[in-house]
């Protein structure tokens, strides 16, 4: 950890210099506690609000990076309290065939832009991991107790020592450690044995991007049946914050051809956290414009696409720094 740095009197715009540097990295710890992008926004402000009001006690004793983490990790703690958000204990990582459809655990569940990430960490800033940010390792984090989702990031993801992380949450060294064997056990069992880097890794880039070109032209044709080839057998299909899933190639075409493939789409790929992500627009009946409508993240495996997450959010589109609405040609 750095060491102490005394906060300047209550001038905004000395504060805004103060912790302005650490607020891409807060908003980030807020999201990987969270899984919302949209509460982390909030969580943030309130940390930053609260920090303000709280500068004139602020003594130096810690440094102000730890200072500020503290305040953002219990005001998380405290949304989770508020909203009893928690995946469902033995809930699966994925779901398995034959199962044809069921309801979704995480339907606040949202991917983080990769441009949100800062590319060039302080030398006191663990350099961040887009594994971190997956949403394989971020749906594994929803499973776990508030406590110890905090206690794994602070000493995993972030490298806080155990004194420290103790200090952050006001707990002995003794009930983080027990905490962080047990988040680790639980975190274990749900991640996949292989990341989603990984896999494209061992796909190499021309294979992925002939998956990805596939994917939008199938889309942008209308055509089940070639989108529904790039599936693997047991594929899962899933709308956050929409309750449903479908899985299973069956189940998939039915849904597509009963539902989203009667529209047209243009879609743009923007990857996300490491995973292939598509941008995707409808026309908008008013404008006769393509407006974005969702947000597809693909999980690749060796046999073709594992998982499409389509988030029903377009404000994720404006979020990964594209247009909210393109000129029909």
């Amino acid at each position: 950890m750095s060491g102490p740095t005394r906060a300047p009197g209550a001038d905004k715009a000395a504060f805004e210099q103060l912790v302005g540097p650490y607020q891409g990295e807060l908003r980030l710890h807020c999201y990987r506690i969270l899984g919302s992008l949209q509460d982390a926004e909030e969580a943030l402000q309130e940390t930053l609000l609260s920090a303000w009001q709280g500068l004139a006690r602020f003594e130096g004793r810690s440094s102000v990076r730890t200072w500020l983490y503290r305040i953002a990790t219990n005001r998380c703690l405290d949304h989770l309290r508020a909203t009893g958000r928690r995946a469902p204990v033995g809930a699966p990582f994925r779901i398995e065939p034959p199962e044809p459809s069921r309801t979704s655990e995480l339907p606040w569940l949202q991917p983080y832009p990769d441009d949100l990430i800062d590319p060039a960490p302080r030398p006191d800033q663990v350099a961040e991991s887009h594994e971190a940010v997956s949403l394989a390792f971020i749906r594994a984090m929803q499973a776990l107790p508030p406590r110890q989702r905090a206690v794994l990031l602070l000493r995993d993801v972030l490298a806080y020592s155990a004194d420290d992380t103790a200090a952050v949450l006001g707990a002995s060294v003794a009930s983080v450690t027990s905490s962080l064997q047990r988040a680790r056990r639980t975190v274990e069992r749900r991640l996949p044995d292989t990341t989603q880097r990984e896999v494209i890794d061992r796909l190499g880039a021309q294979a992925t991007d002939r998956i990805a070109t596939r994917y939008v032209e199938a889309w942008e044709r209308s055509d089940t049946q070639a989108l529904v080839a790039l599936l693997c057998a047991d594929a899962t299909f899933s709308m956050p914050p929409e309750s449903t899933w479908f899985a299973g190639r069956a189940a998939i075409a039915e849904f597509l051809d009963a539902e989203p493939m009667r529209y047209p789409w243009r879609l743009i790929r923007s990857d996300v956290g490491g995973h292939v992500a598509f941008a995707c627009y409808r026309i908008d009946d008013a404008t006769g414009n393509w407006r974005a409508d969702s947000l597809d993240v693909l999980t690749l495996g060796p046999d073709g696409i594992e998982a499409i997450v389509g988030f029903l959010d377009p404000s994720l589109v404006t979020r990964l720094g594209l247009p909210g609405e393109r000129a029909r040609q």
